[in-house]
């Protein structure tokens, strides 16, 4: 039912860790000079996290809203070109100090520019364009009115969760929410510009790379914040109690990350409420991304199939229980909905058995991580992997490879120093190495292998250690802040790279 191309390979890279001048990867030049890059490499497909704008945690999977894109990513030399800046008033072109984002310094700073740029916008548009905004509005109304109106409110509410507002706001009653819509229409207009701006450069982006002969693969949270505007707007369609707050929240059990589990804390769904309204919601959800991207990710898919039930108020994700998901439920009104488009279920952990059953019945192809090969005996290698499935060497919540194979035992996994000498023994010996381009040989065994596709995060491309990973799972501060640089990128490293991909017969499409 779901159609995937064969023999390709592609690159992770989220966007917010392009180079660029302003702070944080936008999707303007940068973003496709990095898309030249890809071809260059001999590259059809650039995988990215979530799109959408973060809460406190700075994480592409904790985010305000479902549906719409993060402003921070807007880029502010094409609002220049545009007429909706000037020069001066962007930020101090600070370069990337330690190949970080300093996430508080440049929040407020470049909201403060948007800000600036929509007002400009609103004042000075030309009718033409204002028309195409009014479209837009039109076009996506049944989630940019709640959004916006969401973002107003936290504002007024100095940033509270929702289920701490007034009692009229937090219930939506009719004349409360009129009152401030009246009120705060300036800020309201200028949230809805904002998303504007962002809808036109990504789609500007995605022709670039489409029209390059390379294809997108977005990224599906299975779960949403609590703090979001989809949660406020659509209360009865979670686990929640009459004051909004949370009755049990996700995770998942004690696995090779921690110990303790991992406890997400989203809002579980009501599934039986998203069940009799023929999952209208999901079905938005799933036709917003695909104008966004040409291939879906399912960030943890198996919590579709089983998913782990967690009180909330718990310290850690121990205690839970496992609980039925919706299934083919959900699948069967989506593909309905959206026809055979291309799906990847991230499908790592527990309830493997279900969810392969699930993947199973509609052709998904699940992940295959290189990092997870060694250590499970003989029929975990490479060359046991099936044809419909995605391999790649590591991922946003892994180590990088050069990190990986020179851990110790505490450094972001529960592996003792035995396991992690008899992992490494296996992977020298499997893949007759010495170890010193570890990275170079995990890519040409996943390009070698009898996957259809083949991913490989870009920090491995580039050999770098632990200090270029994205994200550790189970810590809150620290994470999503890499960024690379253009002198990483050399043109030695991409021919090498587009060499490998040829001989072994990858995006020959």
């Amino acid at each position: 039912m779901v159609k995937y191309s064969t023999q390709e390979s592609g690159i992770l890279l989220h966007v917010t860790s392009l180079p660029g001048d302003y702070g944080i990867g936008e999707i303007g030049k940068e973003a496709e000079q990095f898309v030249d890059c890809l071809k260059k490499m001999g590259q059809s497909l650039w995988q990215i996290l979530p799109l959408g704008y973060p809460g406190n945690t700075q994480s592409p999977y904790d985010l305000l809203s479902s549906f719409a894109g993060n402003p921070l990513l807007i880029s502010l030399d094409m609002l220049v070109k545009d007429g909706y800046l000037k020069q001066d008033n962007l930020l101090v072109k600070s370069g990337q100090k330690n190949h970080q984002i300093d996430f508080d310094s440049l929040i407020h700073h470049k909201m403060e520019i948007l800000n600036s740029a929509a007002e400009t916008f609103f004042n000075h548009a030309s009718e033409e364009i204002k028309i195409l905004y009014q479209d837009f509005c039109k076009e996506n109304d049944y989630w940019l009115d709640e959004y916006s109106l969401f973002l107003t409110l936290k504002e007024i509410h100095n940033g509270k969760s929702w289920n701490h507002w007034s009692d009229p706001l937090r219930k939506r009653e009719n004349t409360a929410l009129k009152k401030i819509n009246d009120e705060y229409f300036s800020e309201i207009e200028k949230t809805k510009i904002i998303q504007f701006l962002f809808h036109c450069q990504w789609a500007k982006l995605k022709r670039y790379a489409n029209e390059s002969g390379v294809r997108i693969i977005g990224d599906l949270p299975l779960y949403v914040t609590h703090d979001s505007a989809e949660v406020w707007a659509n209360p009865e369609l979670f686990s929640l109690n009459n004051n909004g707050d949370m009755t049990f929240v996700s995770g998942v059990p004690p696995c090779f990350f921690s110990k303790t589990g991992q406890l997400w804390g989203h809002p579980l769904y009501q599934w039986k409420a998203h069940e009799t309204s023929h999952y209208k919601w999901w079905k938005s959800r799933f036709n917003k991304l695909y104008k966004m991207v040409d291939i879906i990710r399912i960030d943890h898919f198996n919590g579709i199939a089983k998913y782990w039930k967690v009180p909330a108020g718990s310290s850690t994700a121990m205690n839970g229980e496992w609980v039925e998901g919706p299934g083919e439920n959900l699948f069967e009104e989506i593909f309905n909905c959206v026809g055979e488009n291309a799906i990847i279920a991230e499908d790592l952990g527990e309830a493997e058995q279900e969810a392969a059953e699930l993947k199973n019945k509609y052709g998904i192809p699940g992940m295959k991580i290189l990092q997870f090969a060694f250590g499970n005996g003989h029929k975990s290698y490479p060359h046991n992997y099936p044809e419909n499935c995605v391999v790649y060497t590591g991922t946003h919540d892994n180590d990088t490879t050069v990190g990986w194979f020179n851990s110790q035992p505490g450094e972001g996994n529960t592996q003792t120093k035995n396991e992690i000498d008899t992992e490494r023994m296996n992977v020298l010996k499997y893949l007759k190495t010495d170890g010193k381009e570890i990275h170079w040989d995990m890519i040409k065994i996943a390009l070698s292998s009898k996957a259809n596709t083949v991913i490989i995060p870009l920090q491995d491309i580039l050999g770098l250690d632990s200090s270029a990973r994205m994200n550790i799972p189970g810590t809150v501060s620290g994470n999503w802040r890499w960024r690379f640089d253009w002198s990483m990128l050399t043109e030695g490293i991409m021919h090498r790279m587009k060499i490998l991909t040829t001989n072994f017969n990858r995006n020959q499409i």
